[in-house]
């Protein structure tokens, strides 16, 4: 089976997109490779990190590859915590206290509409191609759920009324933002076959 570097050193996010690629590609991470440390992601947008971050690891490598960001983005918050999701309350990138600094910014705010966001950039034969996968839903007031990672606890999709944390991972794969671009990433490596 073909190797395809994923650039990211989050296991939750490896195993979540292994599982959606299974049987077309083995994923391989940078650490695997003698790449140990922390990938830049420093540019003021989403898609802009997640170029930088493939770039970062195919000038290293010189091998085809991929990375993503994802941004959580809050309509009364004007589109925070957006790029900086996973520093959103500082550089420990805790999701617990991401979390709570969340929940305390929408205290007596009824608008809880928000969004995840991911921007997939590939790095094949030298070319840049993206993928971008959205999901819209609201914020809840508490956290719901033990699954998922990052803000999962507290998101709920369109057209449910549980957390992406109260999901199982087939379903939350299904519909996910991530989902959603690494389905149209899995279709072009398909076509690619």
């Amino acid at each position: 089976m073909k190797k395809l570097v994923f650039a990211t050193n989050n296991k939750n996010k490896l195993r979540e997109v292994q599982q959606m690629l299974e049987g077309l590609y083995t994923l391989v991470t940078p650490a695997e490779l003698g790449i140990t440390e922390e990938i830049p992601e420093n540019q003021t947008t989403i898609e802009g990190n997640s170029s930088q971050k493939s770039r970062y690891i195919h000038d290293k490598l010189g091998i085809d590859c991929f990375a993503d960001d994802t941004g959580l983005e809050v309509e009364a918050l004007n589109g925070a915590p957006g790029v900086h999701s996973a520093r959103y309350a500082g550089e420990a990138k805790k999701s617990e206290d991401n979390i709570a600094l969340l929940l305390k910014n929408l205290e007596g705010i009824s608008n809880r509409r928000a969004r995840f966001r991911t921007v997939i950039s590939l790095i094949l034969n030298n070319e840049e191609h993206r993928f971008e996968g959205t999901v819209e839903g609201r914020i809840t007031t508490s956290c719901n759920g033990t699954a998922g990672f990052g803000y999962d606890p507290v998101f709920v999709p369109d057209g449910y009324d549980i957390t992406f944390a109260e999901m199982d991972a087939a379903e939350k794969n299904r519909i996910s933002h991530r989902g959603k671009a690494i389905a149209k990433l899995v279709e072009y490596l398909k076509s690619l076959q």
